[in-house]
This record gives C-alpha cells, structure tokens and sequence, in this order.
C-alpha cells in the first residue's frame, strides 16, 4: 500500500495535498538552509532535496520506508532584482522586502524532491508574479497583519497580499510553494510503472 509523506510543516503544502485529495502523513526534519549557491531554480531544488533526504532519514531510522513509500519535499524562493528573498528576519526585513516587489515583476520559485521506488529525483518550477505599486499605508497595514513572517518574499498571494497582484505568467501552486504540475509530471517520468500520484 502507498505511504506517502510530506516532508514539510507548511500549513499551505498540506492544504494543497489535501484539496488533490491525497492520504499522507507530515514528517519533518530540520535540515541547514545555508547554501552558496545564487542560482535560484538551482538552489530551491537543493533544499526540497535537504528536507527529502532528511526524512529519509527518519523513515528508514523507524524502520517504515519501504518501497511504496512516497516521499514530497519543497522549497520555495523569490527572485527580485538579481535578489534571492527568503523568508524575512523582522519587520524592517519584511518591509524592504514588499518594498522590492512593489510596483514590478519578480519570479517565485518552488523546488520538487519526490522519492519512490529506491531513488529520488528533484526538479523546480519558476511563475512570474506582477505586484501593483503599493503605498506606504499598504506596507503598513499589510506587515501589522502578521502575514508577511514566515513566507518567502514576504508575502502569501493565496492571503492578504492578494489584492496587491495585478496577474501572474505560471502555476498558482507554484507561488503558493508546491509546484503541483511539474510534482506530477516528475512523478510520472520517473517512475512510469508505478500509478500516478493524482
């Protein structure tokens, strides 16, 4: 029978996985998001791999990996101005990250590790997001919402910064932070004998 695990505590990645109607179980394990890498799509698909392999970890440590398990893990970045954004550190890091954004185009990337049959294999995924110029009010009320810790770039298009976004060139899902398109169709290239994940 498939185990699938989602290799992540984000609440949006659950949610995601939920609405495609997947039985899963969360696992997470803390790993080292520190890297040198500056290549965006390179680095997100690093991490997602990070976060995998240490449930790996975990898994075969329990004694519960097996080869139907399914392991999901991702990362996601944002990509303004030759600037990767992670998730802010304070307010005044949050600010100057919306400051950024405001008023042009920037790419979120998101970053798929899928593990299966004794192998894993990563990829990403890049959408192009379009931010209307926002005032100083805006920044404000939207950084005393709270929304603005714990999101890459700062901000959560499917929240509160959604009226801030004219249109975007992409998946959603990929914004959201987890690529679901580009998760089925790696799933599909790479293990072809096994049933499709959605």
């Amino acid at each position: 029978m498939r185990n699938i695990i989602l290799a992540s505590a984000s609440p949006r990645r659950r949610e995601i996985l939920q609405t495609l109607g997947l039985n899963f179980r969360v696992l997470v394990a803390d790993v080292d998001e520190s890297s040198s890498e500056r290549d965006p799509a390179k680095l997100c698909a690093l991490l997602a791999r990070r976060k995998g392999e240490a449930v790996l970890e975990k898994l075969q440590n329990e004694g519960t990996l097996t080869p139907e398990t399914v392991v999901i893990a991702s990362d996601t970045i944002v990509f303004a101005k030759d600037e990767i954004l992670g998730k802010p550190v304070d307010e005044a890091d949050a600010r100057r990250m919306l400051k950024l954004l405001s008023g042009g185009s920037h790419f979120v990337y998101s970053g798929i590790y899928l593990w299966h049959a004794g192998r894993g294999v990563s990829s990403f995924d890049a959408t192009e997001v379009f931010f209307d110029a926002l005032s100083e009010e805006q920044i404000e009320r939207y950084l005393a919402s709270g929304e603005p810790f714990g999101k890459a770039g700062g901000y959560a298009i499917q929240g509160h910064a959604a009226p801030f976004i004219s249109g975007i060139r992409g998946e959603y899902f990929t914004v959201v932070g987890l690529p679901v398109h580009e998760m089925c169709r790696l799933f599909r290239a790479s293990f072809p004998d096994a049933a499709p994940l959605v």
